[in-house]
């Protein structure tokens, strides 16, 4: 995860007060201070950030690596690593991930669901024995 690798850097900017009608492609990293009214995606073959800041709407389907969300999103989000959910974050629509962090204040309106990959990981990690201390 990007916890042991270098994050990509964030060469793109949609800034507020921008709006992009149509689907986006992008490298590296992404922020998204302004509307997109489409999909946005990643490239695929290498690592990937996508950052949808407080001020940012997105009307679309959503898929990188690692996705930060503080704004509104309508439509599915997908992210293939880690899935960070801002206290400011609405999401309408289906989320998967790999790995989820979710703030207090954050909203989804739809099914959360851990990629296939991070199931298979769950499931092939030894269960963990609390020893419990009995008076």
């Amino acid at each position: 995860m990007f916890g042991k690798k270098k994050q990509p850097p964030i060469k793109s900017l949609i800034a507020q007060g921008t709006c992009i009608e149509g689907n986006l492609k992008f490298t590296d990293g992404l922020r998204v201070d302004g509307e997109v009214i489409g999909d946005i995606r990643a490239n695929e073959g290498s690592a990937s950030i996508l950052v949808i800041s407080e001020s940012a709407t997105v009307t679309g389907l959503i898929h990188a690596d690692h996705v930060i969300i503080n704004g509104r999103v309508k439509g599915p989000v997908h992210a293939s690593e880690l899935l960070e959910l801002q206290p400011k974050a609405k999401i309408e629509g289906e989320v998967s991930y790999k790995a989820l962090e979710m703030h207090q204040g954050a909203v989804i309106f739809g099914q959360l669901r851990p990629t296939a990959q991070a199931h298979q990981e769950l499931e092939e990690k030894p269960v963990l024995k609390l020893a419990a201390n009995n008076h």
